[in-house]
């Protein structure tokens, strides 16, 4: 591809990296510099380090040389949970494999980037929290609900109304949250969408009837009533995006999209891609940890 053929949107000022090129192996490759260079630098044998390939949000453009890990969802008297698979003492990391018959291997390692692979809670033993706890500030609804209180799906009742003013009104309710942080000192965060088109996704209904078989049972096991998480940290330099937190995303045609306003990478939450990339190993266990 030509380089003038690959560029951020001209308003931005800046150059993006080519579209499509999967993982921070690639990226290197092709002379990328910065963090997604870092990963091809790094030891993959560390705790649970390497190639690793996962179901993620698809980045649809910007310089993020991938989509972020989607966090299979568990309903749980009424509270919205993440799953956290069992430990796989072999791998050295939690893995479920064949997830809901997908095909599909579900792992801690898929977290594992951007400094998140030394917060407590991705240890694939931490004794920790997977419920989904409320963040207050992306999203005007969520100040009326207490930071840290468990997300629940009756907060979502009107997720096919839901607006905000940016984008579409009645395209999917959003939340922000953490994720396995409880009194943790480095927390995980989250963001999630109800919406049809997932209960669309899930069911291979419309647009989605082309999805990859293996693909749309992972959802159809991981996004229970039209829910979809993700890992919020955008795979280019760790920011945090958001979906519909940012007027200025329409500017580059990303009103509908998780847009990530330090340098325009955009993902779509509603498009998810199976692809891999070098997962960066935890910190060496110490302690009772030393036994994983």
């Amino acid at each position: 591809m030509p380089l003038d053929e690959d560029k951020y949107p001209e308003e931005s000022g800046r150059r993006r990296f080519v579209t499509g090129v999967v993982g921070s192996a690639a990226l290197a490759g092709i002379g990328a510099g910065g963090a997604a260079a870092v990963d091809t630098l790094t030891d993959p044998s560390g705790e649970g380090g390497g190639t690793t390939e996962f179901l993620g949000v698809e980045n649809i453009d910007g310089p993020a040389p991938r989509g972020m890990p989607i966090i299979p969802i568990e309903i749980q008297d009424g509270q919205l949970t993440g799953v956290w698979p069992e430990y796989d003492p072999e791998a050295r990391v939690a893995r479920a494999k064949n997830f809901g018959g997908s095909g599909i291997d579900y792992s801690s390692a898929w977290f594992q980037y951007c400094g998140i692979q030394t917060a407590p809670g991705i240890r694939p033993q931490a004794d920790q929290d997977n419920t989904f706890r409320s963040s207050p500030g992306s999203y005007d609804w969520q100040n009326d609900v207490e930071q840290g209180a468990p997300l629940t799906v009756d907060m979502f009742d009107d997720y096919e109304e839901w607006g905000n003013g940016i984008g579409r009104s009645g395209l999917g309710k959003p939340a922000s949250a953490t994720w396995r942080s409880e009194g943790a000192s480095q927390s995980i965060p989250v963001q999630l969408i109800r919406s049809e088109r997932v209960r669309q996704m899930a069911a291979g209904e419309g647009e989605y009837g082309d999805l990859p078989g293996s693909v749309r049972q992972f959802i159809s096991a991981a996004a229970p009533e039209g829910f979809i998480a993700w890992l919020n940290k955008c795979t280019h330099f760790c920011c945090v995006p958001g979906w519909k937190t940012q007027a200025g995303s329409a500017a580059f045609n990303a009103e509908n999209d998780i847009y990530c306003q330090c340098h325009q990478s955009v993902y779509d939450p509603f498009s998810p891609v199976l692809t891999q990339f070098v997962a960066l190993p935890r910190p060496p266990a110490s302690g009772s940890e030393s036994s994983e």
